[in-house]
């Protein structure tokens, strides 16, 4: 699971853009993760559902 995280934050956020310093990456690879890939990418370990979704049928 760790090299698709990396795979998808590579492609997805990394590549093609510069970056001024380490604080303006950290902070964007940190809300990368917090906004979309928790929240919203379909896992499929999880039955092809988001991460927020699986937790709120299973809470129940």
């Amino acid at each position: 699971m760790a090299e698709s995280l990396f795979s998808n934050l590579k492609n997805e956020l990394i590549d093609g853009r510069s970056w001024p310093n380490r604080t303006v990456t950290r902070t964007a690879i940190f809300e990368w993760i917090e906004s979309w890939y928790n929240l919203q990418r379909l896992h499929s370990s999880l039955g092809y559902r988001s991460p927020a979704d699986y937790e709120t049928v299973f809470a129940a």
